[in-house]
């Protein structure tokens, strides 16, 4: 049903506010209405004084809320104006330099370490270890593609955006790179194991982005990516972020002789750099690894499951993808395929309105590899599916779409 049909009043509301706009927040109250229908639940950050006498629209902010579309709204103060989208087709290829990611320093929160102990200690004077169940160490329960099914209560707008499950803050990993490595490294290769995960306000437990066993580390060296087996589902970001990680390099028989690569947690805040990729930076003892991210002020969750059917004969294939025009790669699977099988499910976030990308390169390793494209425009419910036909095989692609929950209770 077109909004406008149920709710014309909505679309007459005047009333206007000044200020910058609100930052939302799940520490505070959720709205249970406004104008008499549950548009927009989540709170605005702030007291509602400073926003009284405007001469922004408020439908503006409900609109930027909802769609993500910064020409209706003027950016949140410390948010970049940009959410970078591009027309149907193929995107750009134009790299980013490094001096393009913004850099801060996000320092290590006191008493975090998990080598020492110190994160599992003193939970009454650090609220972050009980807001976030740091002594509990297992893996967030909440599942990807919760909401895809839309439901009776939907209300759709004529563009497509679900009034009922809206978009929402969310947190996207870009890459892991190991930059630095101990001086007296053999041949300047090491073994790496640990993991980085997040803890968010809708589901505190681990939501793993790299989880690698002692038992099977990774070979890396300088300059490495560490493959990403996740998130699980879609990372919240509405007022804080936690990232927990505990990287280690092998050394030995024993675990006290491996080398700490990474150990810590560090807060991500509402401030900062909003819809361009910025970096973690986390140096450690023994080394460092650069942590590339992206915080989307209104973004929804893309599922990517690939099927490899009818396979001719041996070939290597490369895949990435971009998400939210964003000219930055996020790499997704690189290695041989010799029969038919499905790829690891990946989770990705994607701004309103824009689109998500995925690259596939196909060929031999004696061969210049052929590529291929196939681009989704984000919507809140619902899959697609793409087919791609190569002299190797058949590709199938689904994306499923879906909003976060507002709420999860386990």
């Amino acid at each position: 049903m077109d909004l406008t049909e149920k709710s014309p009043e909505l679309f007459r509301c005047q009333e206007t506010w000044s200020g910058p706009p609100p930052k939302f927040t799940s520490a505070t109250s959720r709205l249970s209405s406004l104008w008499g229908m549950s548009i927009l639940t989540r709170s605005l950050r702030g007291d509602y004084k400073e926003y009284k006498s405007t001469k922004t629209d408020r439908w503006s902010w409900i609109m930027h809320a909802i769609t993500g579309r910064e020409e209706d709204a003027t950016a949140a103060d410390g948010h970049s104006t940009e959410i970078i989208a591009h027309d149907e087709g193929e995107p750009k290829e134009e790299a980013m330099d490094d001096e393009e990611l913004a850099t801060r320093d996000y320092s290590r929160l006191r008493k975090s370490m998990h080598r020492d102990g110190s994160i599992y200690r003193g939970m009454d004077h650090y609220p972050w270890k009980e807001d976030y169940h740091i002594a509990d160490r297992g893996e967030t329960r909440l599942e990807a593609t919760t909401m895809s099914d839309p439901t009776p209560d939907c209300l759709f707008h004529k563009d497509g955006y679900c009034w009922t499950h809206y978009p929402t803050g969310m947190l996207q990993f870009f890459s892991l790179r190991v930059v630095k490595l101990p001086a007296d490294a053999p041949g300047s290769v090491v073994e790496l194991y640990g993991y980085v995960a997040a803890r968010d306000n809708l589901d505190p437990l681990l939501n793993y982005v790299v989880n690698i066993s002692r038992d099977d580390p990774v070979i890396v060296e300088k300059g490495s990516l560490i493959a990403m087996s996740g998130p699980k589902r879609g990372i919240e970001m509405f007022d804080h972020t936690l990232i927990e990680y505990d990287m280690r390099i092998k050394r030995g028989e024993q675990e006290n002789d491996d080398l700490q690569l990474l150990d810590g947690a560090t807060y991500l805040s509402h401030e900062g750099t909003w819809n361009r990729p910025f970096k973690l930076d986390t140096p450690g003892e023994c080394g460092a690894i650069d942590i590339s991210l992206l915080r989307l002020g209104t973004a929804a969750e893309a599922t990517v499951d690939i099927h490899i059917a009818e396979v001719r004969a041996k070939f290597s294939l490369s895949l990435g993808c971009f998400t939210s025009g964003v000219d930055h790669e996020i790499s997704l699977f690189d290695g041989s395929i010799t029969e038919s099988r499905g790829l690891k499910r990946h989770v990705v976030a994607v701004a309103s309105g824009s689109f998500f990308d995925l690259k596939f390169k196909v060929g031999t390793l004696s061969s210049t590899p052929d590529q291929y494209w196939c681009s989704f425009k984000q919507k809140p419910h619902g899959h697609d599916m793409q087919e791609i036909k190569t002299g190797f095989t058949l590709i199938s692609v689904k994306v499923t779409w879906s909003t976060l929950p507002n709420t999860f209770t386990g």
